[in-house]
């Protein structure tokens, strides 16, 4: 994870560097700065920022992974990765009862809001409550 909190934290350094520059480029014309790209660069330097952090405070906690260490062999790396979930439809009807939620909110339709959060409810409780078992995924399964 360290080569991961490196990168991250190259471009958390590169977002710093270019928000300032983008405001001083874009205050420069006739309407002043512009407040809604910067907003978008400070809010993405810190989102970065914030992976850099979690990245690296977990490097240093865990064990060099073999992509880690500079001396590893290949077949280190072999075995399992961890346990995911399977596939699931739970997912879809959650994000769009959200997007009827939204569509309610963007047109005033407080209704429609409600009708969304409902569907919303129902489908984190189905979704939350079917078991349907873990899957293994294994370098080999790639």
């Amino acid at each position: 994870m360290k080569a991961e909190a490196w990168i991250f934290g190259a471009c958390t350094v590169f977002f710093l560097l270019v928000t300032p520059a983008y405001w001083l480029i874009t205050s420069a014309s006739e309407h002043g700065g512009d407040w809604t790209g910067t907003s978008a660069l400070t809010m993405t330097m810190l989102l970065a920022f914030m992976v850099t952090i979690y990245l690296g405070f977990h490097a240093k906690r865990m064990d060099p992974r073999p992509e880690d260490r500079k001396d590893a062999e290949i077949a280190e790396g072999a075995g399992e990765l961890g346990f995911f979930p399977p596939y699931s439809w739970w997912p879809m009807w959650t994000g769009a009862s959200l997007g009827v939620c939204v569509f309610g909110v963007a047109s005033g339709a407080w209704w429609l809001f409600i009708i969304g959060a409902a569907l919303g409810a129902l489908a984190l409780a189905a979704g939350s409550s079917s078991t349907t078992g873990v899957s293994t995924l294994t370098r080999g399964d790639r």
